[in-house]
């Protein structure tokens, strides 16, 4: 899983330009949008296609689940594990 959530950092960073940023300066627990990494729901589009475009996996924007899905690396991670098709 760890290797996982290196990729999904590292596609967070080249997805929405966060050229001052590394994967390591990225907690896995750390929260994406609001506070910690502080995304908003533009990054979130952004990402959701990135997302649906490397790992084939499904979002519908509107799901409470995809909003819990999205709420860390760690959690975004476990979500790409059992739903993907990479």
């Amino acid at each position: 899983m760890q290797a996982l959530e290196q990729e999904l950092k590292q596609l967070i960073i080249d997805t929405l330009d966060l050229e001052d940023m590394s994967v390591a300066d990225i907690d896995s627990n750390e929260a994406l949008f609001v506070e910690g990494l502080g995304l908003d729901s533009i990054d979130a589009l952004e990402l959701g296609l990135a997302l649906q475009k490397q790992y084939g996996v499904k979002l519908d924007a509107e799901s409470e689940a995809t909003r819990q899905h999205f709420k860390s690396v760690a959690t975004l991670a476990a979500f790409v594990a059992q739903e993907g098709v990479k």
